[in-house]
């Protein structure tokens, strides 16, 4: 990045601060803040201030007017002396959970030929799994959620509980969202039921408990089942031969099983017959493949991240970092709602680099390599992102 394009982000992001109400988070002065400067090469850091060390004798909408800072950040953990210069004298207090989703490092996602509001709709369709897995399987209340201002959302976690959570805890919390190191034979409950005569021990019952993966499957099961009962029978077969290891026998016998116990499926019984258990296994994977939240995990476990301050501008794209309400998620639009205001209504000139496409605000911009008139919101996302440099008016 060249001075001049630089200077000019430099500026206009000051503009926006001087208009902008920054709230800062939770037990502001026990946090550690650090932030990104527009220096040459824009990597900058820095780190180990406390809250009075940024703000002085004033607030902090005033530092960040005056410092215009390319990323602004607050640490997750909580410090007996957060501006201490390294992290064993800072005197740990605990730590927020935070949860990191990250377009770029998702499933399915190729960052080298899939487009920026792609990538947002698959990252935003990972937000809603990992919100239903926090509050529906861990029962967690106090969340804020935050869209980052680049590719991806945030979610803090601030429930007392959870505060002196150390990283091998926390890294329990990431395995249950990635649905790592769960066995289906470790979800399923066995219980002994009274034996039939001439029995010596009694008799077992495997079942899918409420909760959880569990419940999870369970539901999935009975949901499945339902579909298959209501569908011709042909139908029914094929959809159970389409498992890996159903053949026409298993598929039969299952369909057959689950026709003849559907009460004993809807308690969670799947010990009706050996297919039904091997459906239900199947359909487990399925169920961890799919509602599994992709979340970045050195983010979940590392108590001390430092992570994006809500309400600042993303460097690396000019969009702000936005708090989300929780009855918000579904409908927010990052390509729209996070477009700052400051930076709506306004042409500038730009050279673009290289044959670049731009969505934002609801419109689609396509330039061609050369100088060219654009609205200043769409010239600043190119220009942070490298793709083009401010030219002159």
């Amino acid at each position: 990045m060249d001075g001049r394009t630089r200077e000019y982000l430099r500026g206009r992001f000051g503009d926006y601060y001087r208009r902008a109400s920054v709230s800062p988070p939770p037990a502001t002065n026990e946090r550690e803040w650090g932030y990104i400067t527009w220096s040459d090469g824009g990597t900058t850091m820095i780190r180990h201030r406390s809250h009075l060390d940024l703000v002085g004798g004033g607030d902090l909408g005033d530092f960040l007017a005056g410092e215009r800072p390319r990323h602004a950040y607050f640490s997750a953990g909580r410090y007996d002396d957060p501006g201490a210069g390294s992290m064993g004298r800072k005197g740990w207090r605990g730590s927020d959970l935070v949860f990191d989703l990250d377009a770029d490092h998702l499933p399915g996602v190729d960052p080298e030929t899939d487009g920026y509001a792609a990538m947002l709709s698959a990252c935003k369709d990972a937000l809603l799994r990992l919100l239903d897995l926090l509050e529906s399987d861990l029962g967690f209340e106090d969340m804020t959620i935050v869209f980052s201002g680049g590719r991806g959302y945030h979610v803090h976690v601030r429930d007392p509980g959870v505060a002196e959570l150390d990283r091998r805890a926390r890294r329990e919390v990431v395995d249950y969202l990635l649905g790592e190191g769960i066995a289906f034979d470790d979800v399923v409950r066995t219980e002994a039921v009274a034996g039939s005569a001439g029995r010596s021990s009694p008799a077992q019952k495997r079942s899918l408990p409420d909760g959880g993966w569990a419940g999870r499957t369970r539901d999935r099961l009975e949901a499945f089942v339902d579909e298959l009962l209501a569908a011709e029978e042909s139908a029914a077969l094929e959809r159970l031969r389409s498992f890996d290891g159903i053949g026409e026998g298993k598929a039969t016998a299952a369909l057959s099983a689950a026709r003849d116990n559907r009460a004993a499926l809807a308690s969670g019984n799947v010990d009706v017959h050996p297919a039904v258990y091997g459906l239900a296994r199947r359909l487990f994977e399925r169920v961890v493949a799919e509602e599994a939240a992709p979340i970045d995990e050195p983010v979940t476990t590392d108590i001390n991240r430092l992570i994006r301050l809500p309400g600042s501008l993303h460097g690396g794209s000019g969009l702000a970092v936005r708090r989300i309400d929780r009855a918000d998620v579904d409908d927010f639009d990052p390509l729209v709602d996070a477009v700052p205001e400051t930076f709506v209504g306004n042409d500038i000139a730009v050279y673009v680099r290289e044959p670049t496409t731009v969505e934002l605000g609801g419109e689609s911009f396509s330039f061609p390599e050369g100088v060219h008139s654009v609205p200043e919101y769409a010239g600043i996302f190119a220009m942070t992102r490298g793709h083009a440099t401010k030219a002159g008016e």
